[in-house]
């Protein structure tokens, strides 16, 4: 699942960066609105203020600066999911109710910007680019840990639950691109908390065994 937190180093005096983060904020501009397909090292360069020169000094090549974008993406998210169970510590209901909270408010970005996972998933057709085995590895690693919210709320199945949620969290996204779905975020919520209330419900909380 996908939201779109600020990428770490973004800052409106794009004069002020360092080239590498110049580089890594303008090849991000250009690859949410036009795909990564579609957008060449020369528009990256120039939008970066700088040189294809320097650009290929700080990646080697047009790949490398994707993977690179998208690991300082998948860390953002990783670092949502931390705060969340930080300040949630072992209340799997307020820690899953929460990723639904933090996915929902990112909705209005995924609206005007789209996911950056679907959307460079679209422009990568080799399954085994670097960037989409990246992708994978985070999705798998993200849904480890809902399954862990899950089984830390009492969910009869945790990982049945984990996938049933995911399929929500990341519908929510699609539905919001494309909008497809009116009030995506409040639907979210309402769907997220039902769904974890059934699976709770399987078997009662885990106090109650």
């Amino acid at each position: 699942m996908t939201s779109s937190p600020p990428r770490p180093g973004r800052d409106s005096r794009v004069a002020r960066l360092p080239p590498r983060e110049r580089i890594l904020d303008a090849a991000e501009e250009l690859f949410l609105s036009e795909g990564v397909r579609a957008v060449g090292v020369q528009a990256i360069a120039e939008r970066a203020r700088t040189t294809k020169m320097a650009l290929y000094r700080h990646f080697a090549t047009k790949d490398a600066l994707i993977e690179e974008w998208l690991r300082i993406v998948a860390a953002g998210y990783v670092s949502a999911f931390d705060r969340i169970e930080a300040a949630h510590p072992d209340d799997g209901r307020a820690q899953v109710l929460a990723v639904a909270r933090f996915v929902a408010d990112g909705l209005p970005d995924i609206t005007r910007r789209g996911c950056p996972f679907v959307n460079s998933v679209a422009g990568l057709g080799d399954p085994g680019h670097p960037a989409r085995r990246l992708i994978e590895t985070h999705k798998a690693a993200q849904r480890g840990r809902l399954t862990a919210m899950c089984e830390r709320a009492g969910a009869h199945a945790p990982d049945e639950v984990s996938a049933e949620l995911t399929f929500l969290l990341e519908g929510a996204q699609i539905s919001a691109q494309n909008g497809s779905v009116d009030r995506a975020g409040e639907r979210l919520v309402t769907a997220v908390s039902a769904a974890l209330d059934r699976a709770v419900g399987a078997q009662g909380p885990p106090d109650a065994r």
